[in-house]
């Protein structure tokens, strides 16, 4: 993702059903088959039904566990299980004491009787507690709720709790009763699976929100500058990378200008550069400049950076007030470009180019002075502008490419957003897609 910033200074029918053979499993487990019956569940609607069948060709190996403490009701349920191919593993428990030991995680299902009394209930009238207490028990559980057939109502409540479906106990039909269970095991997958694309999706706007809070905004109120950047990430789908820039205005009238690049594409550099720009842009604040400010910038690095073998490339100007003149400081970084009216663009000199940031203890960044003349555009940039590939060769598009391509753009009128924009796209196709390592451009002009 790229960032670019300018700006001036049922019905019920009755059962039909045909016995099958029942089958006693370890540990109170009994398997159930049944073929041809007829769903009876006022609450199951024709759609539920149709999803169900679908859910069914998808479900294997389906056990449920039945907490029920009417022993006559516990053993009808097997009884009711369809057939159609896909036996259903049956435990019972007659509270919840029991039902906690038998809920491993071989259990899809819960069918529970709403009317069991909660733990500890005793001036509670909250009717649907202990579907509260198994909600929590077994939150990745699809849970059927089991009323009278006279108490739609608290069926209904009980969906809107967290159940998957309710069913009455009066009405339980083999065939309704197997499809409600493969369809509840089923929509409880998707809704876990829909919770967790939310969470993901949620997950990735805070961070695209952090990430895009954390781009600099620049401090230029009163300077007759133009300001123009241009920024992309090249990890997928970041807003933020291992490049940083920043640029502000101090009171003296002076505009300082910064273009760094911290090796290494993760999430640890994106956050160390974003260390070493407020840390850049609070010692600009606080009136150093030039060796001293790269000397101290070297030391948050140091200290604030994951493995000894990670440096920064690092790149500062600052212009006078009147406009002319810039000082001019390199950590090994590439040179920004000028552009002046009447002279093709060129790099500035490099010649006293220093080491990178984190590299040699106790380095020293001279301080060269560059003159800039009245009417003028600097372009200060990371090597991810540079390092494209181009053509079917593979070489890299370089410095000398990359001032050529400026000058015809240039040429062509280009200007501001507009030229940065034309830049960093020409370089992408230049390189046959994407480019791989993060870029960034800044742009400065004065116009008289």
């Amino acid at each position: 993702m790229e960032s670019g910033q300018a700006q001036p200074a049922s019905s019920g029918t009755g059962p039909s059903r045909e016995e099958s053979p029942l089958t006693q499993d370890p540990a109170g487990k009994t398997t159930a088959g049944k073929t041809g019956a007829t769903p009876t569940n006022a609450a199951a609607t024709a759609t539920t039904a149709r999803t169900a069948t679908t859910a069914t060709t998808a479900t294997t190996n389906l056990t449920l566990l039945v907490i029920e403490d009417d022993p006559g009701g516990s053993t009808v349920v097997p009884e009711l299980l369809d057939s159609a191919g896909k036996p259903i593993r049956v435990r019972t428990a007659r509270n919840l004491t029991e039902a906690e030991r038998l809920l491993t995680d071989d259990v899809q299902c819960i069918l529970l009787d709403l009317a069991l009394p909660a733990p500890g209930r005793a001036e509670d009238d909250d009717e649907l507690a202990v579907l509260k207490h198994v909600l929590k028990l077994a939150p990745r559980h699809a849970v059927l709720a089991l009323t009278a057939s006279g108490d739609a109502e608290r069926g209904a409540d009980a969906v809107r709790v967290g159940a998957q479906d309710y069913l009455f106990r009066d009405e339980l039909d083999g065939r309704l009763l197997s499809r409600a269970i493969r369809y509840a095991v089923e929509r409880k997958r998707s809704d876990t699976a829909e919770r967790r694309l939310a969470e993901g999706r949620m997950r990735a706007q805070e961070n695209r929100r952090l990430e895009r809070g954390l781009l600099p905004t620049p401090l230029l109120d009163g300077s007759p500058l133009r300001f123009a950047a241009r920024y992309r990430p090249g990890r997928s789908r970041a807003l933020l990378g291992g490049d940083f820039y920043d640029t502000v205005r101090t009171p003296d009238g002076t505009v300082h200008a910064m273009i760094g690049d911290v090796c290494g594409h993760g999430p640890d550099e994106a956050a160390l550069g974003v260390e070493l720009r407020i840390a850049w842009r609070a010692l600009t604040l606080a009136g150093l400049c030039g060796d001293e400010l790269l000397g101290t910038l070297q030391q948050v690095l140091e200290h604030e950076r994951s493995d000894e073998e990670i440096f920064a490339t690092l790149c500062t100007v600052d212009i006078s007030p009147d406009g002319r003149r810039a000082g001019l400081c390199l950590a090994g970084h590439p040179s920004p470009l000028v552009a002046r009216p009447g002279r093709p663009a060129q790099l500035l000199p490099y010649d006293n180019n220093g080491p990178a940031l984190g590299l040699l203890p106790g380095a020293r960044w001279p301080r060269m002075q560059v003159e800039l003349g009245a009417e003028w555009s600097l372009m200060l940039y990371t090597d991810g502008l540079i390092e494209g590939r181009v053509g079917k060769g593979g070489e890299r598009l370089g410095q000398d490419g990359m001032v050529a391509m400026v000058r015809r753009q240039l040429s062509e009128g280009l200007r501001g957003e507009e030229l940065l924009r034309a830049a960093v796209n020409e370089v992408r196709d230049l390189n046959g897609g994407e480019l791989t390592d993060d870029v960034a451009v800044v742009l400065l002009d004065r116009v008289p």
